[in-house]
């Protein structure tokens, strides 16, 4: 599995705006449903208003990059650029074997 953390920060509330029109038009879920989604899940720092939390599990590779290239995120990122001015910063796991 490949976990990646993306950290949001906005100002006024607009990272938390942005987590709920996710949910509530649907985009969330069509994420969650594409193959090779594992996790997509938002959380809200405690203590800070002005972040937001998403993180992210895919299968492989595969499945992240067709994430990437879908007409979903397409629709994600004008809602995160046009309409919640949000700064974003991520972080990506890579699976780990000990031998």
């Amino acid at each position: 599995m490949i976990a990646i953390l993306v950290s949001y920060k906005s100002e006024n509330g607009a990272a938390r705006g942005f987590a709920e029109e996710m949910e509530s038009s649907g985009l969330a879920a069509q994420v969650r449903a594409e193959d090779g989604c594992i996790r997509y899940d938002y959380y809200v720092p405690l203590g800070d208003p002005d972040g937001l939390l998403l993180s992210e599990g895919w299968r492989d590779q595969a499945a992240l990059d067709a994430h990437r290239d879908g007409a979903v995120m397409q629709k994600i990122k004008a809602l995160r650029t046009e309409k919640y001015p949000l700064t974003m910063s991520a972080e990506l796991y890579q699976p780990y074997t000990e031998s």
